[in-house]
Formats: C-alpha cells, sequence, structure tokens
C-alpha cells in the first residue's frame, strides 16, 4: 500500500467526520456559516478530529516502539500491562490526592504505567520459553491481576463508576477545553522518530546493540518513557482504545517491513484511518446516537488480530 493513498484516505475521512452529528452542518455551508454551526465547529467537532488524529497515531506508534523493543509482533500497551497499570494510578490519584490537578494525575499515572511496563519488560527477560504467543498471554495475565486490584479498591471505596469510565474509550466527552492534554505527545513522537534507528537496532538485542557502541539501557527506557507517557495522556483523555497499537503495526509490517524509520510513517497514517473509520462507524450505527470508539474498535481490532494470528499459523505450517 502507497503512503498516498493512506494520505488521501485520511483527508476525506476527516473531512466526512466534519460533517457527521446531530446538528446537520453541510460542506457548502461552510461558505455561509451561522455563528451556531460554527460553534459546532470550533467547539465539537474539530476538536473531535484533532483529538482522534492525535490518540491515533500516539497509540499505533507506542504499540510499534513495544513490538521493537520486546522483539513480539502481539505485544502492545494494552497486552504488556501498560494501561491496566496506569488506570490504577489513576485510582491512587483519586483516593490518596484527593485534589490532584490534571497534571498530577498524569504524573501519577505515568509512575505507574512505567512501573508496570518496566515489570513486564523485567518478566521477558526472564522467561525462557518466548513463544510469540506465549508472551503477550503473560501479559495479558499480569495486566488483569493489577485491573483486578483497581476494581477491588475501586469498589469498596465507591470509585467503580469513575474507573469504569477509564475502561471505555469515547470520544463524545471531547470539546474544547477539554483535550489538549493529547498535545503533551506531540514533543513524544517527534522524539520517537528521531530515535527509530536506535529503536531498531535495540530490538536485535543488547549484545548486537552494545557491540556497535550504543547505549542499550538508554535507549530501551527512553522507548518505554514514551510509551508510558503516551499511553496515560491517551487514557486520561478519551480512555481506553484496545488493540490499536497490537494489529496497525502488524498490518505495516506485512507491506513494509520491519525498519522502524521505514514504517513509522505508514504505522501513524494507517492508525489514524482505521480509528476515523471506526469513530465514523460508531457515529452512524444508531444514528443519531453513538456506539463508543472502544467498542467499534474492540470488535474490529479483535477479528483483525484474530486474522493476524491465523494467517501466522497457517504461515508456520
Amino acid at each position: 500500500m502507497k503512503i498516498w493513498m493512506l494520505v488521501i484516505a485520511l483527508a476525506v475521512l476527516s473531512v466526512v467526520s466534519l460533517f457527521i452529528g446531530v446538528k446537520d452542518i453541510s460542506p457548502l455551508d461552510l461558505f455561509s456559516l451561522t455563528p451556531e454551526q460554527w460553534q459546532v465547529l470550533s467547539i465539537s467537532r474539530i476538536p473531535r478530529l484533532v483529538s482522534i488524529l492525535i490518540a491515533a497515531v500516539s497509540m499505533s506508534i507506542s504499540g510499534l516502539i513495544m513490538q521493537q523493543l520486546s522483539r513480539n509482533k502481539f505485544v502492545s500497551p494494552t497486552t504488556a500491562g501498560t494501561d491496566d497499570a496506569a488506570k490504577l494510578g489513576i485510582l491512587v490519584s483519586l483516593l490518596v490526592f484527593t485534589s490532584a490537578t490534571t497534571m498530577e494525575k498524569m504524573l501519577i499515572a505515568f509512575a505507574f504505567a512505567m512501573a508496570g511496563t518496566y515489570v513486564f519488560m523485567k518478566f521477558l527477560d526472564r522467561l525462557k520459553f518466548k513463544d510469540t504467543i506465549f508472551i503477550p498471554l503473560v501479559g495479558l495475565m499480569f495486566g488483569n491481576v493489577i485491573n483486578a486490584a483497581t476494581t477491588f479498591f475501586a469498589y469498596k471505596n465507591d470509585l467503580i463508576q469513575n474507573i469504569t469510565a477509564w475502561l471505555q474509550g469515547s470520544f463524545s466527552s471531547v470539546m474544547s477545553g477539554r483535550y489538549e492534554l493529547l498535545y503533551v505527545s506531540l514533543p513524544l513522537l517527534i522524539i520517537a522518530y528521531l530515535y527509530a534507528n536506535k529503536f531498531t537496532i535495540a530490538g536485535m538485542g543488547e549484545e548486537f546493540a552494545v557491540n556497535l557502541g550504543m547505549n542499550h539501557r538508554l535507549v530501551v527506557n527512553i522507548g518505554l518513557t514514551i510509551v508510558a507517557l503516551v499511553s496515560v495522556v491517551v487514557i486520561l483523555t478519551i480512555g481506553t482504545i484496545p488493540f490499536l497499537g497490537l494489529i496497525i503495526p502488524n498490518i505495516v509490517t506485512l507491506y513494509v517491513g520491519d525498519n522502524l524509520r521505514k514504517s513509522l510513517i505508514h504505522t501513524a497514517v494507517l492508525g489514524a484511518v482505521f480509528v476515523l473509520v471506526c469513530d465514523i462507524l460508531g457515529r452512524l450505527i444508531i444514528y443519531p446516537y453513538e456506539v463508543p470508539i472502544g467498542l467499534t474498535v474492540g470488535v474490529i481490532g479483535s477479528i483483525v488480530f484474530l486474522f493476524l494470528l491465523m494467517r501466522r499459523k497457517a504461515y508456520e505450517a
């Protein structure tokens, strides 16, 4: 798939996204917008589109980085305990730091997400049986343990509804003034691009990287920091978007290859296209109501994930 095809699809879907909603606005109305229509676009539709693009690109690239560093194509923030650890951090901020600001919650959740990701990577180092499917299963079990602890303490402290809100990603509440935290992801994505070649080398193993004179541990820590911080920012703003960081890098690998810098742009654009398609479907299926993005991405993503698993088994056979 050519990058220009993805860019055209992204542009078309972005325009379509702007004109879907309860308030009827057509492209022709742009030449004579009423004050009410302009408010709808500037306060709701444009912020929603921007948040979709940033969240999709960020989570897709985070998944690509994790897969490169772990040397496993079925590892992502949702299968390595990163998202679950971040939610535990949010619960701790609600319980212990009751008056914490959004930025303080982000820092607490980031610390937990970083710790959870680091523990998972330590599990990887100690595992002798490193099958492609076995490792993400370990990550899912690790995440479920954290999630169970989060649910237990949330239930005991009557915060179960607050935590449940983070489990189901949704763009319906995105408005001007309530999504800008996502901009934190942009400099992180630039760093990811600058370190792309180093992440590729780090993914070839510590011994290989050290022989080339690279500080393997530093590069891995930078990658994990990007993944943890991006995951926290998206969860705090949108909620959890399952499977995104798992399936998009795998699809890109099928036609681009494993070089991270080469596949980075493709991963970013394809991730944005995929989430836009899911979001538009979610807004049209039960119009004028909408299905949360976490549900649409979860359903479609699980089907794609099963296809990738079956393709891998067929290839091995």
